[in-house]
């Protein structure tokens, strides 16, 4: 796992939480009642059944172990504190398509809060790293997967 830090909410981080706690309590016992029962049905040499809940067991640890990494590593970002000169983690930041002059809103967030859904953003996201650092009134080039979009920064606010 990196040594980089990660930068959340109050909520993301309760949300993280939250999360942790349910697979290990709930999905760990849902999983070894699947691997017990798969058990019963006799020859693990050749049960799909328990290979399948083994693997399943394997996957939930791994993201247990994300999980706690990440909580870990984070760090509390509080949203008085955010300078609005230029646009950080957790600032609202109003973009112009310099294309079709569409304008969008995006907050910047962590990876672990982001939400297209919510216009939340992460600042790993190609457009986040773009914006990151910038002013009102700079104009930025993204690279995206359909080519090169330009944006202005229009209005940073928290």
């Amino acid at each position: 796992m990196s040594d980089q830090r990660v930068y959340l909410t109050k909520e993301g981080l309760e949300d993280l939480k939250e999360e942790l706690q349910f697979l290990k309590t709930k999905e760990r016992s849902r999983i070894a009642d699947d691997i017990a029962e798969a058990r019963a049905h006799g020859d693990l040499s050749e049960n799909a059944e328990y290979d399948a809940a083994k693997e399943e067991q394997g996957k939930l640890e791994a993201k247990i172990a994300k999980l706690e990494d990440t909580i870990a590593k984070a760090r509390l970002v509080d949203e008085k504190q955010i300078d609005t000169s230029k646009a950080f983690i957790l600032s609202n930041v109003k973009i112009k398509n310099k294309k079709n002059d569409a304008v969008q809103t995006y907050t910047l967030v962590a990876e672990q809060e982001a939400d297209i859904s919510q216009n939340k953003i992460s600042v790993d996201s190609p457009i986040g790293k773009a914006l990151l650092g910038q002013e009102v009134g700079d104009v930025v080039e993204v690279k995206v997967p359909a080519g090169t979009v330009t944006f202005e920064i229009l209005d940073i606010s928290r």
